[in-house]
């Protein structure tokens, strides 16, 4: 099929009971993986030996985007606390849950650069009225941004502002790079949906890419592609913004990341099911 999957890969699902899935990060100590079921309020964790889904947290406060940190522990995005969060062998306190004397909108999605800092994305999804992803509010700050939290200053600071819903972010394998979703499409159909991707040395923000769905979240590998959701598919793009391959999803896909004992393994977090494919590809450390 592709040179970017193994030999014979296909696509596989591997359990299913979300009502929107998201999050994944893979767990190398445990041999495991979790993700969040957003509208449920839960936090699931997928046992790969055995194969077995439990519950890792109830009222999870709506928590979406996760990644590891510098020494391997679960970082998250919290829709419902506002909040980015530490989860260490189940139990989760607050990192950082505000700015400029005011509480973010609701953080979703993470990454952790090689000094430690946390970049996090901050659209408004959570405050919805519906109460379907979070806790219906409105927002403290005009805008939504992406930030760093600095955990040896205790500093936050705004490094993207000129986003509308800033959603899935990435750094490039030599952080020189920082992509990040734009998707006000969710609820702005006349914005298309786009990835950018920004200079930080410079600050400067262009278009990347425009995929034919939604690119909501994301991983870079190793050789710097961008292995990202595309409506119903993963779509991955050379450094470059080539497409290099489309792989079709049975649902929408809300995010993914690599794992497995190889770490080559593709899993994604889509609406009802986790999906897991081969491929011959690795993720960049923090990517």
């Amino acid at each position: 099929m592709s040179e970017l999957l193994a030999p014979g890969a296909q696509l596989e699902m591997l359990w299913t009971g979300t009502a929107w899935g998201e999050g994944p990060t893979w767990l190398p100590r445990s041999n495991s993986l979790v993700w969040s079921d957003i509208p449920n309020d839960r936090v699931l964790e997928y046992d790969a030996t055995t194969g077995e889904v439990r519950v890792r947290h109830h009222s999870a406060e709506f928590a979406n985007g996760r990644t590891l940190d510098l020494e391997g522990e679960i970082v998250q995005a919290s829709h419902g606390r506002r909040a980015i969060e530490r989860d260490v062998d189940g139990v989760v306190t607050t990192l950082v849950d505000n700015w400029a004397g005011g509480r973010f909108n609701s953080p979703n999605d993470l990454v952790v650069a090689g000094d430690g800092s946390i970049w996090f994305t901050d659209p408004p999804y959570g405050l919805h009225e519906s109460g379907a992803e979070g806790h219906p509010g409105t927002q403290d700050y005009d805008g939504c941004y992406v930030f760093r939290w600095d955990p040896a200053t205790d500093r936050t600071q705004p490094v993207i502002t000129d986003m509308i819903h800033p959603n899935g972010l990435a750094f490039s394998p030599d952080e020189e790079l920082l992509y990040v979703a734009e998707t006000a499409w969710f609820w702005k159909p006349e914005i298309p949906p786009t990835i950018r991707v920004y200079d930080l040395g410079t600050g400067i923000g262009r278009v990347f890419a425009e995929p034919s769905g939604v690119a909501d979240g994301f991983r870079v590998d190793t050789e710097g592609r961008i292995w990202t959701s595309c409506g119903a598919s993963v779509r991955v793009y050379s450094p470059d913004a080539e497409v290099l391959l489309d792989i079709p999803v049975p649902e929408r896909v809300g995010n993914l990341c690599f794992g497995g004992p190889e770490g080559r393994d593709l899993y994604l977090a889509a609406g009802t099911s986790l999906y897991r494919i081969a491929t011959t590809a690795r993720q960049a450390q923090r990517g």
